[in-house]
C-alpha cells in the first residue's frame, strides 16, 4: 500500500510550484471565549488538541461524553502563521480536503469564504488577498461554530418542518452536512467534534501550472449500464477524468499507461479519446481488450490481481502538464434487482425479483457485517488501525462489509486495504433515519458533495455498491398517509433526482439504490432521465422482493424461526451485548465495575434519551433489562461470591446469548439459498465498536473479538451443518449449505450425545441418528434430515434437560477459481431445551500446552462442554488481545480441541 500512497501524493503535487503541507505549520486553538488557547494540529478535532493539552481528560471515560458538551457547543478558532509565500505572479489557492463543519475562513484578517459541508472539497483563490498582505507570514483563521446551536438554528427557520424525528442525543442533525451520528446514536456518544479534520494545502502556481486536486477512474464492459449485469465476454472501457486547480490549456490530450503490480511489467498504453475539456476537468476514454487484464475476486472467491494506471494530461505540443497515477483492479459488481424467469421459477425460485451481487458475471453469497465509524474521531483513524480489523474480517470469513450511512465516506487508505484483501465495501451516501430539507441550497450542497465522493472512489475494486442512506424507505411506511405523498416527493428529490444522477452521471461501473432497505425497482429505462422507478410496496402476493433489516428485542422470540423475514437479502439484524470486562476497565473506574452501576447504565445508548438529558436511566435501562432478560431465559445466570467476576461472567452472558441468536439467523438466512426465497446475502450488525459500552458489535474497541466474531468465523464457512428448529411445528430441519460454485459431496453424522458425555441412541418415525450421504448444488442447501423435536420429547425417548444433538459434516469440493479439490469439515449443535434448564454437568476442562506443536490442547474430561471459552489469564488479559482460531466450541467428552 505504501507504494499506492506515495504514487497519489505524487500526483497531487505534480506540476505545483509552491505547495505547503498546512499538516506542517504551527498551529493555535482557541476558544471564541478567551479563556482557553492551546497548540492544534492538521488534521485534528477540538476535542484532540484539548486532549493532548491536557485541558481535558480521555473524552471516552466515564460519563465525559455528557460532561464535555461545552466543548460543542462553543465556537473554535484555528489560526497559523504560513511562511515561505511567494507574492510574485503565482496564483495562491487554499484547499481543505475536509472542514467540519461550518467554518469561517481569514487570510490576513480579510474573509475568504465560508463553509458548511464536513463531506466536500473545498478551495479558494486567495491571490488578490495574500498580495495586498503587509505580513511575509499572513495569519490564517479557520473559525467552527458550533455544529449542534446551527443545527437547532436552521431548523427554527424552517417553517415547513417535518413532523417525525428520530434525535438521539444533539437534535435536529438532519438540517446539516455533518456526520449523523456524531449528534448520537444508540450504540455511540455525541461529541459532536469540529476542526481541520483532514489534509490541507496552500498552494502556488505558476502560469500554465496544474494541481490534481480529485480524479476519476472508471472500468466498465463495452454496453455496461449501472444497475444491468453486463456482457462478460465485452472489451473493457476506461474512462479517466482529472479535476485539476488551474486551467487544462486547449488542444490537451491524455495519455494512459497501465502496469500489472504482480508482475511489474506494462500491460497497455495508448492515447484516450473522444476528450471533452471543460477547463478544470478533462476526460477521455479508450477500449481495452479483456483478454489482456486479469480479474480482481473479493477474499475466497480468487485472486486480488492490481493494477496501476497512470493518466498524463500532455499539452498541444506533447509535454506532460500532470499527472495521477491510482491502482484499481478489473472488476464488474452489479446488484441483480431484476425480475426472476420463467426458467428460473420452474427451478423453485419464488416469482418476483432478485436481490443479489455478482462479480465478474457470478452471483455469490455475501457473508459479512456493517461497518460504523471506529472512532468518534476521525483522525484518530490510521491505516494501521483499519488493517488491523480487516485482518479480523478476513479471519472470519467475510467477503463484505456495509460502510453504514450516518458515519464519515470512507478514507482513501481504507479502500485501498480492502483492494488488496478482497473485501467489498458496500458505500452510502451519508443520510439516514430522517426526513432531509429539500430547499435548493441543501440539495445543492449535498449534489456537489456525492459528485465529490464518487469520483474519488470509483476506481477502487472493493467498491460494491452506492446506496442513498440508510433505512431512509422503512421510514417512508412509518409516516401518516395524509403526508406521504409530500414525503415521497421530497424523498425522490434527493435519493433519486440528485444523487442517482450524481452516480450515473460519473460512472457505469456501480450499482446505485436509494436506500439500504428496499424492494428494488418497478422498472428501469435508460431512455429516461431517472431511469428508475422505485416499487416501494406494489408488491405481488405470493413474490419476494427486496432485503430485510430485522430486530426483535423480546428475548422470549428468539431463535423462533417464523419471526425472522423471508427475503432475497439480510442488511441488517442483531441483538446487543456487553463488552468484556477488560474493555470495560479502559474506560470506568473499578467501583463502576457492576451491571447496577449508573456510568455503565448511562454508556448504555440503546435506548437513547431522544434529547440531551444527561439522567435518562428509564431509557438505558430497558436496553440492560433485555440483556439481562435474554441471558436468564436461555442460560445459568452468573451468580459468583466476587463481585468483578460475577459482572465479568454476566458480561460474557450476554455475549454468549448474541453470538447464539446470530447464528440461529445467519443459518436460517444461509440455507434459505437452496429455499424458495433465494437468500444470497447475511450482514449482520454490527462489526466493531466506536467505544467502550453495550453494543451489537463482534468486536470491541480495542479489537478484542466478542463470542459473536468467532461464532461468525464459524457459521461463514464455505460448507456448513445448519440444524433450524421451528418452534411453530416442532420440527428440527438439518441442511447441508455451500457457498461454493461447484457441486459438493459428502457425509453428516448426527447423534444425541448427554451431558455426562454419554451416547443416547434414539430413533422416530421420520429420522434415526446416524450418517447421511449428501450432495449440495453449487450456491444452495440440501436438507439433510428433518426431526419432529415435539414427538421425541413428548415420549419416553427422549429427556430435553439431558441431551444435545450434534451434527457433523466433511465434504469434498472446489473453491472458486481454484482447481484443487479440498476437504471441508463443520459441526454443530441444537440443544432441545434451554442450557438454563439443562441438566448441566462439570465437564472437567484442562488446558494445557503442546510445545511441539505450538498448540493449546483443550479437553472435556468429565462430560460435554457447551460454549467453551478460552481466554487469557487475569494478569494478561487486560493488556494483550489474543484471537484463537476457535473459540465458542463444544466439546463432547473425551475430545480435545486444538487451537
Amino acid at each position: 500500500m505504501k507504494q499506492v500512497l506515495l504514487a497519489a501524493l505524487a500526483a497531487s503535487t505534480a506540476g505545483a510550484a509552491n505547495v505547503v503541507d498546512l499538516s506542517d505549520v504551527a498551529w493555535t486553538l482557541k476558544s471564541d471565549s478567551g479563556n482557553v488557547s492551546v497548540p492544534g494540529k492538521v488534521p485534528s478535532q477540538v476535542h484532540l488538541d484539548l486532549l493532548e493539552a491536557q485541558v481535558i481528560d480521555d473524552p471516552y471515560y466515564g460519563l465525559n461524553d455528557f460532561d464535555l458538551r461545552w466543548v460543542p457547543l462553543s465556537n473554535w478558532t484555528y489560526s497559523a502563521p504560513v511562511s515561505g509565500l511567494s507574492k510574485g505572479n503565482a496564483t495562491t489557492y487554499l484547499l481543505f480536503n475536509g472542514l467540519d463543519t461550518f467554518a469561517d475562513i481569514q487570510l490576513c484578517s480579510q474573509a475568504v469564504a465560508s463553509t458548511d459541508n464536513q463531506f466536500r472539497q473545498y478551495f479558494f483563490d486567495v491571490t488578490d488577498i495574500l498580495s495586498g498582505c503587509n505580513s511575509d507570514s499572513p495569519e490564517l483563521q479557520v473559525r467552527f461554530g458550533s455544529a449542534p446551536t446551527i443545527a437547532i438554528n436552521i431548523a427554527d427557520q424552517d417553517e415547513d418542518a417535518w413532523p417525525l424525528n428520530l434525535d438521539f442525543e444533539f437534535t435536529k442533525r438532519q438540517y446539516i452536512r455533518k456526520e449523523q451520528s456524531d449528534f448520537g446514536w444508540d450504540w455511540g456518544p455525541a461529541f459532536a467534534p469540529a476542526g481541520i479534520w483532514q489534509k490541507a494545502w496552500v498552494l502556488q502556481l505558476g502560469n500554465g501550472e496544474l494541481y490534481v486536486r480529485n480524479s476519476l477512474l472508471d472500468l466498465y464492459r463495452e454496453g455496461q449500464l449501472n444497475n444491468l449485469p453486463p456482457d462478460q465476454a465485452a472489451n473493457w472501457v476506461l474512462n479517466a477524468s482529472v479535476d485539476v486547480i488551474g486551467t487544462v490549456p486547449e488542444g490537451a490530450s491524455l495519455t494512459f499507461k497501465i502496469v500489472d503490480l504482480d508482475t511489474k511489467e506494462e500491460a497497455g498504453s495508448g492515447d484516450l479519446v473522444n476528450i471533452t475539456n471543460h477547463d478544470d476537468v478533462i476526460t477521455g476514454s479508450a477500449v481495452l481488450k479483456a483478454a489482456d487484464y486479469k480479474l480482481w475476486w473479493p477474499a475466497g472467491l480468487g485472486p486480488q490481481s492490481l493494477y496501476n494506471i497512470t493518466i498524463d494530461v500532455l499539452s498541444e505540443s506533447g509535454e506532460t502538464i500532470t499527472s495521477v497515477t491510482k491502482r484499481t483492479g478489473f472488476r464488474t459488481i452489479v446488484l441483480n434487482l431484476g425480475v426472476v424467469t420463467d426458467e428460473e421459477v420452474a427451478q423453485g425460485v419464488a416469482p418476483g425479483n432478485h436481490w443479489h451481487f455478482e462479480v465478474n458475471g457470478q452471483p455469490f453469497y455475501a457473508k459479512g457485517s456493517n461497518f460504523i465509524p471506529p472512532d468518534a474521531f476521525w483522525p484518530r483513524v490510521t491505516p494501521a488501525r483499519i488493517q488491523k480489523l480487516f485482518n479480523s474480517v478476513i479471519a472470519a470469513n467475510q467477503n463484505m462489509l456495509r460502510v453504514w450511512s450516518s458515519g464519515a465516506y470512507s478514507p482513501d487508505f481504507m479502500y485501498d486495504i480492502a483492494d488488496e484483501m478482497g473485501i467489498l465495501l458496500w458505500s452510502e451516501f451519508q443520510y439516514s433515519d430522517a426526513l432531509y430539507p429539500v430547499d435548493p441550497d441543501f440539495v445543492e450542497n449535498g449534489r456537489l458533495e456525492a459528485v465529490y465522493q464518487v469520483r474519488r472512489v470509483n476506481h477502487h475494486p472493493s467498491l460494491a455498491l452506492w446506496a442513498g442512506g440508510n433505512e431512509l424507505e422503512i421510514l417512508l411506511q412509518l409516516l401518516y398517509p395524509e403526508i406521504y405523498d409530500r414525503a415521497l416527493h421530497d424523498y425522490e428529490t434527493i435519493f433519486l433526482n440528485t444523487l442517482l444522477p450524481a452516480v450515473y452521471g460519473n460512472s457505469r461501473s456501480i450499482t446505485y439504490i436509494p436506500s439500504s432497505t428496499t424492494n428494488g425497482y418497478l422498472s428501469i429505462n435508460f431512455s429516461n432521465p431517472i431511469p428508475i422507478v422505485q416499487r416501494y410496496q406494489n408488491l405481488t402476493t405470493g413474490s419476494i422482493y427486496g432485503d430485510t433489516d430485522h430486530y426483535n428485542y423480546d428475548a422470549s422470540q428468539a431463535f423462533d424461526l417464523s419471526k425472522y423475514p423471508v427475503g432475497r437479502f439480510a442488511n441488517e439484524f442483531g441483538f446487543h451485548s456487553m463488552p468484556s470486562i477488560n474493555s470495560w476497565r479502559q474506560a470506568v473506574a473499578p467501583e463502576d465495575l457492576s451491571f447496577e452501576s449508573s456510568t455503565v447504565i448511562l454508556r448504555n445508548h440503546h435506548y437513547p434519551p431522544g434529547g440531551t438529558d444527561t439522567a435518562s436511566y428509564a431509557t438505558s435501562i430497558k436496553g440492560m433489562d433485555e440483556m439481562k432478560s435474554a441471558v436468564e431465559l436461555y442460560y445459568p445466570a452468573p451468580n459468583k461470591d466476587d463481585a468483578e467476576a460475577n459482572f465479568s461472567a454476566w458480561c460474557h452472558a450476554t455475549q454468549v446469548f448474541q453470538a447464539d441468536f446470530y447464528k440461529s439467523q445467519i443459518q436460517f438466512y444461509r440455507a434459505g439459498s437452496g429455499r424458495p426465497e433465494r437468500q444470497l446475502g447475511s450482514l449482520y450488525w454490527q462489526l466493531e465498536d466506536i467505544w467502550q459500552a453495550p453494543t451489537w458489535a463482534g468486536i470491541e474497541y480495542d479489537g478484542r473479538w466478542k463470542v459473536l466474531h468467532n461464532v461468525a468465523k464459524d457459521i461463514y464457512q464455505h460448507v456448513i451443518v445448519a440444524p433450524l428448529w421451528n418452534k411453530t411445528d416442532g420440527t428440527l430441519q438439518v441442511y447441508a449449505v455451500s457457498d461454493l460454485w461447484d457441486e459438493v459431496t459428502g457425509k453428516a453424522s448426527l447423534g444425541w450425545v448427554g451431558w455426562d458425555g454419554s451416547v443416547v441412541d434414539v430413533e422416530s418415525s421420520d429420522s434415526k441418528s446416524g450418517e447421511v450421504e449428501f450432495t449440495i448444488g453449487a450456491l444452495n442447501a440440501t436438507l439433510l434430515a428433518t426431526l419432529d423435536i415435539a414427538e421425541l420429547t413428548s415420549s419416553a425417548a427422549l429427556d430435553p434437560a439431558d441431551v444435545v444433538f450434534v451434527a457433523n459434516l466433511t465434504a469434498t469440493g472446489k473453491t472458486p477459481n481454484d482447481e484443487a479439490t479440498k476437504t471441508f469439515t463443520h459441526s454443530n449443535w441444537f440443544t432441545p431445551t434451554p442450557l438454563a434448564s439443562a441438566a448441566l454437568v462439570d465437564p472437567g476442562l484442562s488446558v494445557t500446552y503442546d510445545n511441539g506443536t505450538d498448540e493449546f490442547v483443550v479437553c472435556a474430561e468429565k462430560g460435554t462442554s457447551m460454549w467453551t471459552w478460552v481466554s487469557l489469564a487475569d494478569g494478561d488479559a487486560d493488556e494483550v488481545i489474543v484471537a484463537f482460531d476457535e473459540n465458542g466450541f463444544l466439546l463432547k467428552k473425551g475430545e480435545e480441541k486444538r487451537i
